[in-house]
């Protein structure tokens, strides 16, 4: 006989756990709980059947793996939540008693915690980590442009702008950056880092509000542990390029409003200088001091005796640190499989990868920025792909090019075209040397991968539609090809001008039977007034009853045709949603109402591009 199941012990009912049982278990708070689970990357699960996993109860609550509970019991963050819990209850004793120096020996003593085990458990290798550093730089970026509050504190804010400095500093350096768009929500920017896209937002440099409705809490969680994997990250990043990490900070230039150009990038030697080598060890055996050195001469002496070859120790130690240093992954073939297995990723093959695009687009050139264009964005843009760049000085300081500067060959201006009859003959030619152009040139050159016309982007004209280079879904609506299929509309009109034309001049030479057998054909068979009416004028035109007859037939069993053939096609796609279950039902009904809302989004663009083709139209 097998073993009896019990009800409420087996099945979903052990598999899923309450997220009040979850807290009751681990007896901490549910903001604990919450911060956890955030931490650990464990998330609410949806079990098939919510009546069984809650043990006959409908009540709607929130389940996770019982196994992710059990797991989460052995965290040592777990340990110092309970202790931060006792640790609070003891300072409000103090401070309750006046205790001052009890207090503040307290709060000196705080129990503090790390997140390094948890980045290790998450992110096994680098390239895992590299793979979700989107939503951290997002964050990061979004914390930074927010201003400080008593649920904000300033040091969170210049934490979180010296992390994106630190990021925009690597990527010009490595001239990893690929594109960017100009969107509503802010600058959407691409980098390739070991072969893998990392795209983050930045959020225009505007006041920003905090609103009350939205759970600080939350977010405060995920960014702290978005900080500790982003140090992480830059570190290894910084490491293999050989720069210092972090990188120094110039106070000054910093409150001079210098912003990315307040960091300097170092070389690592220079650092592995100031390192002092430790001395050679010697112990005293005997009486005599015998060092490291006299150990590796006894060494060798003895290798010699044996009939070995001359080895150097030093040498064999620099000949297996440079093989660890070249190490690759050797790919043996496989008994079992006969297929030839392919070569795993490493990081220096990721590493000495080509880039998709030129990473030197604008270095033949200067570029001024004027003081109405956003400097943090183009100074990072144009930099990443190896341009100089300069801007006035009410724009911050630290500008390496000067207004006045001979060798400026673009200024990125975004104000409308003035005459100045003020202006000097030197400054006229001067502005006659350089090319002036709005921002949009700078971020369509780098979607584009090549320097593009400058006469479509002068100062004061209509720019051309800004597309993301993310890439859309299939039979979006597309701004330029409209454009394109515009012109073509024009032909196509100018073409159906001349076939009318034409047309009017071969009327008079048609004969009155055939246009009575095409009004017989385009005539409304269910109305037998228009019938009769057709039937009277083929008679008239002296077209035979038989003719008549034959081409309404005609007509009637092609009009049939199309009924049954749009008919056929709504019954089989009834037929086939009938066949379905539930669950692909609606998610086939959720797949159709994204098409349809797609389609019409795309018919009203088309719409409303005919529309202003008309309105441009003499």
């Amino acid at each position: 006989m097998g073993r009896l199941r019990q009800k409420g012990k087996a099945g979903a009912a052990k598999a899923y756990i309450t997220r009040s049982s979850a807290v009751k278990k681990l007896q901490i708070s549910l903001a604990d709980f919450r911060r956890l689970c955030i931490l650990k990357g464990i998330f609410p699960r949806e079990p098939r059947n919510k009546k069984k996993a809650n043990k006959g109860s409908s009540a709607p609550t929130s389940f996770y793996y019982a196994k992710d509970v059990a797991y989460l019991a052995h965290e040592p963050i777990l340990k110092k939540l309970r202790e931060h819990k006792a640790f609070a209850k003891k300072l409000s004793r103090a401070l309750g008693r006046g205790e001052w120096s009890n207090a503040k020996s307290l709060d000196q003593n705080r129990p503090v915690y790390r997140l390094d085990h948890i980045i290790k458990e998450r992110y096994p290798t680098f390239i895992d980590a590299v793979r979700d550093i989107d939503d951290a730089l997002c964050m990061i970026f979004l914390f930074a442009s927010l201003p400080a509050n008593p649920r904000l504190p300033s040091s969170l804010t210049e934490n979180c702008a010296r992390l994106a400095a630190e990021w925009q500093l690597y990527v010009m350096h490595s001239r990893s950056l690929r594109r960017s768009f100009l969107s509503i929500k802010g600058v959407y920017y691409q980098a390739e880092i070991m072969d893998q896209n990392v795209t983050w937002l930045v959020p225009y440099q505007f006041t920003q509000n905090v609103p009350s409705d939205v759970d600080v809490r939350v977010m405060l969680t995920f960014l702290e542990l978005y900080q500790t994997l982003l140090g992480f990250v830059f570190f290894k990043l910084y490491a293999d390029a050989g720069l210092v990490y972090p990188p120094p900070l110039d106070i000054k230039k910093d409150e001079s409003a210098a912003g990315v150009g307040a960091f300097s990038l170092q070389a690592s030697s220079v650092h592995e200088s100031k390192v002092p080598v430790p001395k050679s060890k010697t112990v005293e055996v005997q009486g005599k001091k015998i060092s490291a050195k006299d150990v590796k001469q006894t060494i060798k002496r003895i290798l010699n005796d044996a009939g070995s070859d001359d080895v150097d120790m030093d040498a064999g130690q620099e000949e297996t640190v440079a093989m660890e240093e070249d190490e690759e992954f050797v790919v043996h073939p496989s008994a079992s499989d006969s297929q030839t297995a392919t070569s795993l990723p490493t990081l220096k093959s990721l590493t000495n990868l080509p880039p998709s695009i030129s990473t030197s687009l604008f270095a033949p050139y200067t570029i001024f920025l004027s003081r109405e264009v956003s400097r943090p964005i183009f100074e990072f843009v144009i930099r990443s792909f190896g341009g100089r760049v300069g801007w006035p000085s009410t724009s911050g300081s630290g500008s390496p090019v000067n207004e006045d500067d001979e060798t400026i060959t673009h200024v990125i201006v975004d104000r409308p075209a003035t005459a100045n009859s003020l202006e000097s003959a030197q400054g006229r030619e001067r502005r006659l040397r350089r090319q002036y152009v709005q921002p949009q040139w700078v971020i369509d050159c780098i979607n584009a991968g090549k320097i593009l016309l400058e006469e479509n982007y002068v100062q004061g004209c209509i720019l051309p539609p800004h597309l993301s280079p993310f890439g859309e879904y299939e039979g979006a609506y597309d701004p330029t090809s409209a454009v394109v299929a515009g012109e073509g509309d024009d032909l196509d009109v100018a073409d159906e001008d001349e076939a009318q034309a034409e047309a009017a001049d071969d009327d008079q030479l048609e004969a009155p039977q055939e246009s009575a057998l095409k009004a017989a054909a385009a005539v409304a068979v269910d109305d037998p007034a228009a019938l009769r009416a057709a039937e009277l004028a083929a008679e008239a035109a002296g077209v035979e009853y038989g003719a008549f007859e034959a081409e309404v037939t005609k007509s009637k069993k092609a009009t049939k045709k199309e009924a049954m053939t749009s008919m056929t096609v709504d019954e089989e796609e009834d037929m086939n949603k009938m066949m379905m279950s539930n669950k692909k039902k609606k998610l086939y009904e959720k797949m159709k109402y994204s098409q349809n809302k797609k389609a019409a989004e795309r018919e009203r663009l088309e719409r409303r591009r005919q529309e202003l083709q008309r309105q441009k139209q003499p």
